[in-house]
């Protein structure tokens, strides 16, 4: 990208993940902003549970860096278990599209219209998983539809703006080490499940991090579109 200063928001950036990218980005010459449903230790607080969060979140992000957002980075979501006999499915499979994919989206297109009124470059990083092209347990039908919207939705953007020097990447990172991962690891056995990854262990954040920084800064523009598997082998596509 440009040689001036980059300024990012990062979703979900309290803990896991996100807050492994926001410190990967804070070793380089850049401005992040991350968000967080409570907005502890500085982060800009946004429940994507509730309309209107998203494009509050983006008009304060945009305050915050001076009227300018040059990286989007959609990691923020939510994984809770959902079993089809539960009498609240709907209402479980509704909030977990709210937070995982329409948020995002909402997000997307705001970055999308801020690029194109500017006649800017800009990035999307979107964080998916591996559920969107494998699956996920029976437990979680609405979580790997969420992310293999994300995964389309990502390829779409790629493909409609490419000419405008919009730039959008999707990350699909399996079983990472994170404090919900380790409760899902304990409650279907973790053994059994890491005798399915051949690499022997779960990701780490900063493996996810790292991936997402280099979309961010270092990615080359003909790699838009592109689909980042983090899976330890798990699932090769």
């Amino acid at each position: 990208m440009s040689n001036r200063k980059m300024h990012i928001l990062v979703t979900g950036a309290s803990r896991g993940i996100g807050k492994a990218i926001v410190q990967s980005m804070a070793e380089h010459d850049v401005t992040v902003i991350g968000q967080s449903t409570r907005g502890d230790e500085g982060l800009i607080s946004a429940d994507f549970s509730l309309d209107g969060a998203a494009s509050r979140l983006w008009e304060q992000a945009l305050d915050r860096l001076d009227g300018r957002i040059d990286v989007l980075v959609n990691n923020a979501g939510l994984f809770e278990p959902n079993p089809i006999t539960d009498d609240g499915w709907l209402e479980s499979w509704n909030r977990t599209m709210t937070i995982n994919l329409t948020a995002s989206a909402e997000l997307c297109r705001l970055a999308v219209l801020h690029y194109q009124e500017r006649h800017a470059p800009g990035r999307i990083i979107n964080i998916a998983s591996r559920a969107a092209y494998r699956g996920d347990s029976p437990d979680h039908w609405h979580y790997a539809a969420s992310k293999g919207g994300m995964v389309a939705m990502t390829k779409t953007i790629a493909r409609a703006y490419a000419k405008n020097e919009i730039l959008a990447f999707a990350i699909c990172p399996g079983f990472t080490m994170t404090g919900m991962a380790e409760d899902y690891l304990e409650s279907r056995g973790g053994e059994k499940l890491l005798a399915d990854i051949p690499l022997g262990r779960v990701a780490q954040p900063e493996e996810i991090a790292e991936m997402a920084r280099w979309c961010a800064l270092d990615a080359p523009p003909s790699m838009t579109g592109a689909v980042l598997d983090a899976n330890g082998a798990s699932y090769v596509r």
